[in-house]
């Protein structure tokens, strides 16, 4: 079964409209671990994470898990959810499924993007002595520094946070 990448040519103007996703591997001591994200596309926010020591679909669910929880509240209507490959199970949402076509990495350029910033702020610059303490620090750095002050030139020198905010209360 193949799909449509929705993501190429549509403009981005609201919270919500797409989302994407990817997996990266991080290198521990003795073994590697995976991290999935997924990001809202207007707001660069990462709106839900996992970590686990396998790459499987449970780490992909849990991501989507914690987006969906996060935004519950929100109009989720006609949501777009993309990702360079693979993809979550996304239909009892009622989420559209969008994928780019192998070999073609710039659709997903903003989480692309997300996950090189977050190697080389927290990553690359700490040897994590076991899972739970790179999930502490991933987790610290998601959540406290990249979400809420790290400053981003498309959204006006604001934090994703902080132009959120903005977008619900002018």
């Amino acid at each position: 079964m193949t799909y449509p990448n929705l993501v190429k040519g549509l403009e981005i103007t609201r919270l919500n409209q797409v989302w994407a996703s990817d997996i990266t591997y991080i290198r521990l001591h003795e073994e590697f671990i995976y991290l999935a994200v997924i990001l809202d596309l207007f707001s660069r926010r990462c709106i839900g994470w996992s970590l686990d020591r396998s790459i499987s679909s449970k780490l992909t669910l849990a991501a989507l898990r914690m987006a969906i929880e996060k935004r519950w509240n929100d109009n989720l209507r006609g949501l777009i959810h993309h990702s360079d490959h693979g993809f979550e199970c996304l239909k009892a949402h009622k989420i559209r499924i969008s994928m780019s076509t192998r070999g073609n990495p710039y659709d997903n350029a903003f989480v692309e993007s997300f996950i090189r910033t977050l190697k080389y702020e927290e990553v690359y610059l700490n040897e994590y002595e076991s899972f739970s303490d790179a999930l502490e620090n991933i987790s610290r750095f998601i959540e406290d520094i990249y979400n809420k002050k790290r400053l981003h030139s498309s959204l006006m020198y604001r934090s994703p946070i902080e132009f959120e905010k903005g977008v619900m209360f002018p």
